[in-house]
């Protein structure tokens, strides 16, 4: 069996839609569950930190690097049984939504468009248009620390806004299962919330997508826009004239400007309307 090959001299900013992210100490492209245990035995063997990545958006990678080994999840399997799915952790989200809607299946019209993978939508709950990942899912398979597959049923996890039980779990989603309805105009419903958050996200510049969380007062965006905050800059990084709650990285943006920028927005939101924004990024 072809042993796992592992690089040095990658960066982190290689793998983020940010376009930010400094050296990676060990790096491996992993394409099946058994490929990933040799990875985290690696890991282990070397006794480093390992982080796993997808699309690398809703992340903030520091300038910094990471002194470990960094796994880049491309278990990319699709298998499909009617209206159900098996996806591996590394597909793509937004090419699963496509698919399900053009078979004719409703319930991730919504991922279309989310630069995420599949295993990170499960692991950050994405959401948008007003449904959530757990919505229609029906089982993740989660390889633990021990070299073991585990599958969870939807009903033995704990989702809520942008949040699972996997934040709080050593090991790595490599499959999820979902349910979906049978619907013939999933297709329509979801060409229109493309052209939608095409007309109001800035989707062709370099950004991690929504920053902050949705507090109760409303739409973060919407108190960013509020404030007059669009078209703020520090350093590299701005917030976007086009979404309120986008940072994009203008011109060559560190890390450290954009934490800088997020600081300085809740600040201004906070003086002005009393609303402590929380953050939705992930800084690692």
């Amino acid at each position: 069996m072809k042993r796992l090959q592992f690089s040095q001299g990658r960066f982190l900013k290689e793998f983020s839609t940010f376009g930010i992210g400094g050296p990676i100490r060990y790096f491996a492209e992993v394409s099946t569950v058994d490929e990933m245990k040799e990875a985290l035995v690696f890991a282990f063997q070397k006794k480093l930190p390992y982080l796993v990545i997808g699309k690398g958006s809703n992340c903030l990678f520091s300038d910094l690097g990471f002194d470990g080994v960094v796994l880049l999840n491309k278990i990319d399997f699709c298998k499909w049984n009617g209206p159900h799915v098996e996806a591996g952790a590394g597909f793509s989200f937004s090419l699963l939504g496509v698919q399900s809607a053009r078979k004719g299946f409703s319930g991730l019209e919504f991922a279309a468009g989310i630069p995420a993978s599949v295993g990170g939508a499960v692991f950050m709950n994405a959401g948008a248009n007003g449904h959530e990942t757990k919505d229609f899912l029906s089982y993740v398979g989660f390889l633990q620390e021990d070299g073991a597959v585990r599958q969870f049923s939807k009903e033995e996890l704990v989702f809520s806004y942008r949040k699972s039980s996997f934040q709080e779990m050593k090991g790595v989603i490599v499959y999820a299962g979902f349910a979906l309805n049978e619907c013939q105009d999933a297709r329509n419903k979801q060409l229109s919330i493309i052209d939608y958050r095409m007309q109001t996200q800035p989707l062709k510049e370099k950004s991690a997508g929504c920053v902050f969380r949705n507090p109760k007062e409303g739409s973060a965006g919407a108190l960013i826009d509020k404030c007059g905050l669009k078209g703020l800059r520090y350093g590299g990084a701005k917030v976007s004239e086009v979404h309120g709650n986008f940072l994009i990285n203008e011109s060559r943006a560190t890390s450290e400007d954009v934490l800088q920028l997020i600081r300085i927005v809740q600040e201004k939101v906070k003086e002005r309307t009393g609303v402590l924004l929380e953050t939705e990024i992930r800084v690692l």
